[in-house]
C-alpha cells in the first residue's frame, strides 16, 4: 500500500493512561504517557522534536478534548477518528496494539477524520448543549408536577394551557396556602383573559390533598424556579460570547418557519457558519444524522435506518420540525401532511427536519429564506390529481351534476 505519511502518530486515549507509536517508514517508537497536563505537553514536544506529520486518535469519550487542545496550540496535525472506523482484527488486544495499528492505518491514508470545529465553536458548544441539558431538566421536573397534581386529583391541566403560565402559578399558590379555597379566592386570582370561567376553574382545583403533597409540590415548584433562573444566566453566557457573525447567522435562521432564537442559536452552534466544510447539503444531512442510511445487499435494499450521528443537532431539528408542521400555509406543513399518510408521523417529521437542514445550509450560504407555500405539490400533475379526486368521489357514491342543455 502506498505510504502517506512518512513520519505519524497512533494514540490510544484513556482516562489515566496515553499509549503513542511513532511511526517513522517501518521503525515503530511506542512510548506511555499519563493524562495530565504536564505529561501531555511532554508527548507534544517528543512529537515535534521528532517531526511528526499528522496524529490520529480514537475519539473516547471527552478524553480526547485536553489533548487536542494542547496539539492544536502546539500547532501540531491532528485527526480525531470514529472508533468504528478503525476496529483492529479482534484477539489479543491491548493498548500498545491499538496505537500501533493506529499508526499503521494512519501512515497509509486509510483513516477519515471527524469533523472537530475550532476552538471558539466547541466552547461556544458545551454552553449550548449545558442549555439544552436544564431545559430537558426542567420539562421534567413540569412532569413531575404534573404527576404529583393528578395525584392528588387536582384537575388543574383541563383549565389552563400553560401550568407554569402566570395564571395557573397563582392557582397554586392558592393551594399552598392556608387560605380558604372558595369561588371568591379562586375569582380574585383569575386572569380576566382565561377561557375558563371561575366555577371550571374551582371545581379543577377541587382536591384531596395531604400536608406532605403539599410539601412536595412546594419543593417542586421552588427547583423550577431555580431551573428557570439558570437558564436565564446561561443565556446571557451565550448572548456574551457570541460573536457578530454567530449573531447574525442565529438571526437568518430565525426567519424559517418551527425555528425560534434559541433553537438557532443551537443550531449555529453545532454546525457553524462556515459550510465550505460541507461539500454539499446532503453531506451535511448525513453528517447530522437526517437522512436515510445506505443497507444494500445482492441488489436487496435492507433497512435504511438514520445513523445516530450527531445527537444533539438531530433533536433539536426534529423539535424544530415538529413546530414547522403546525404552522399553516408554509412548504413543511404541506410536506408532512403529504408524507405522514403514506409513511407515518415520525418518518414524515425526520423528513421535514431533513428539508429545513438543506434550507439551513443554503441560508448559511448567503441565500435568502423563500418559503414554496403549502401550495407547492398541487402544482405538480394538475390534471391527474383532479381525476383521482373525482375517481375518488364516485367510488363513494358521488355523481357530477348534469350539464344543462344549451338552447
Amino acid at each position: 500500500m502506498q505510504v502517506v505519511y512518512e513520519r505519524c502518530c497512533g494514540i490510544d486515549v484513556h482516562k489515566k493512561v496515553i499509549v503513542a507509536t511513532l511511526r517513522i517508514g517501518r521503525k515503530a517508537d511506542t512510548r506511555q504517557f499519563g493524562a495530565y497536563t504536564e505529561n501531555l505537553r511532554e508527548m507534544a514536544a517528543w512529537l515535534k522534536a521528532s517531526r511528526c506529520q499528522m496524529i490520529a486518535m480514537e475519539s473516547t469519550g471527552p478524553y480526547w478534548k485536553p489533548l487536542y487542545n494542547i496539539f492544536e496550540m502546539e500547532g501540531l496535525e491532528t485527526i480525531v477518528v470514529n472508533a468504528q472506523h478503525m476496529k483492529a482484527v479482534p484477539g489479543r488486544k491491548t493498548d500498545v496494539k491499538d496505537a500501533k495499528w493506529i499508526a499503521d492505518l494512519l501512515q497509509h491514508g486509510l483513516l477519515k477524520a471527524s469533523f472537530i470545529p475550532d476552538r471558539e465553536q466547541r466552547e461556544l458548544r458545551e454552553l449550548t448543549r449545558y442549555r439544552k441539558c436544564r431545559i430537558e431538566e426542567r420539562a421534567r421536573e413540569i412532569n413531575r408536577l404534573q404527576k404529583v397534581l393528578e395525584g392528588a386529583n387536582i384537575k388543574l391541566k383541563n383549565a389552563v394551557t400553560n401550568i407554569m403560565g402566570v395564571s395557573a402559578q397563582r392557582m397554586l399558590r392558592l393551594i399552598l396556602s392556608d387560605e380558604e379555597l372558595t369561588l371568591e379566592a379562586v375569582a380574585a386570582r383569575r386572569d380576566p383573559m382565561m377561557k375558563a370561567s371561575v366555577e371550571e376553574l374551582f371545581s379543577s382545583l377541587l382536591g384531596i390533598m395531604t400536608p406532605l403533597q403539599k410539601e412536595l409540590l412546594a419543593e417542586i415548584l421552588r427547583v423550577i424556579r431555580e431551573q428557570t433562573a439558570q437558564i436565564k444566566r446561561i443565556d446571557q453566557l451565550i448572548d456574551k460570547h457570541m460573536n457578530a457573525e454567530y449573531i447574525k447567522a442565529a438571526k437568518a435562521l430565525d426567519v424559517l418557519p418551527g425555528i425560534g432564537i434559541v433553537s438557532a442559536h443551537q443550531i449555529v452552534a453545532e454546525i457553524g457558519i462556515d459550510m465550505s466544510r460541507f461539500p454539499s447539503a446532503k453531506h451535511l444531512c448525513s453528517w447530522a444524522g437526517v437522512c436515510p442510511g445506505n443497507n444494500e445487499s445482492a441488489g436487496k435494499i435492507k433497512s435504511a435506518r438514520i445513523n445516530k450521528a450527531n445527537k444533539t443537532l438531530r433533536s433539536t431539528l426534529v423539535e424544530c420540525a415538529h413546530a414547522a408542521t403546525r404552522v399553516k400555509g408554509s412548504y413543511f406543513s404541506a410536506q408532512y401532511q403529504r408524507l405522514a399518510v403514506r409513511r407515518g408521523k415520525n418518518k414524515a417529521t425526520v423528513a421535514v427536519a431533513h428539508s429545513m437542514l438543506i434550507a439551513i445550509y443554503h441560508v448559511l450560504n448567503g441565500h435568502e429564506f423563500r418559503d414554496l407555500g403549502s401550495s407547492y405539490y398541487s402544482q405538480f400533475n394538475r390534471e391527474r390529481k383532479i381525476n383521482s379526486h373525482l375517481k375518488q368521489l364516485k367510488d363513494l357514491g358521488w355523481e357530477p351534476p348534469a350539464q344543462s342543455a344549451v338552447s
